[in-house]
């Protein structure tokens, strides 16, 4: 019966599930450096839980590409390398350019005012100096330009990328003003969306993504 006076039941999140959360939070913000070598004992120690969850969690995230094993000495965060940033920005340039441009005959007025609600997000995050806020509502403005195009493969692609961008993201911020930078290279890209230029787009998102790169460049191999 639907005229039943009851609500439904919440799921509570598991002690996995909690401490999978904390540890990709600590390695995604930077909290868990990459120089920093631990173990599943010390974490359990540090979180005041037991090895179980923190074991399974740290499965998830090996299997994610985030952290790596060190042999006889525990685990660490996952370094990425100049020539894996090249091969990332190769792709999504390549990618994101061809994207932007089928969109922009098509693109409607509500859309365009959901990419500028990411940046107003975006902005607070950058006035509130919260750089895995700002890098999280940066990728979601990218996936946003291909979810309005409607390429669900394209999307796919971008999306199993999201860890590696996640931590090329966060060290390209790091760099005074870029964060700023970034806010306005989305709203140039805006601006190209509204005013139907699809070569402009195409220049504009390319430069954006020529840019972050540019902010990485003392990036050193693994």
């Amino acid at each position: 019966m639907n005229d039943l006076n009851l609500s439904p039941i919440v799921k509570e999140e598991t002690t996995k599930e909690r401490v999978y959360k904390e540890i990709k939070g600590a390695i995604l913000s930077g909290r868990i450096s990459p120089e920093e070598i631990f173990t599943e004992v010390k974490l359990a120690n540090t979180l005041n839980t037991s090895r179980t969850p923190v074991r399974e969690s740290l499965q998830d995230l090996l299997k994610e590409g985030l952290i790596v094993a060190i042999p006889r000495k525990g685990l660490a965060v996952r370094k990425v390398t100049s020539i894996e940033v090249e091969q990332v920005f190769l792709l999504r340039k390549s990618i994101e350019s061809e994207v932007i441009q089928k969109l922009i005959n098509r693109i409607t007025d509500e859309e365009l005012q959901v990419l500028e609600q990411i940046c107003l997000g975006q902005e607070e995050a950058m006035n509130n100096r919260d750089e895995v806020a700002f890098i999280t509502l940066d990728q979601e403005f990218h996936l946003t330009i291909t979810r309005f195009a409607h390429y669900e493969l394209i999307e796919q692609i971008l999306l199993n990328l999201h860890n590696l961008c996640t931590l090329i993201g966060l060290q390209a911020v790091k760099r005074k003003n870029r964060m700023v930078e970034v806010l306005a290279e989305h709203r140039q890209i805006i601006g190209a969306l509204r005013s139907q230029e699809p070569t402009v787009a195409a220049e504009a998102i390319i430069g954006h993504l020529a840019n972050t790169r540019d902010s990485l460049r003392g990036l050193e191999d693994a």
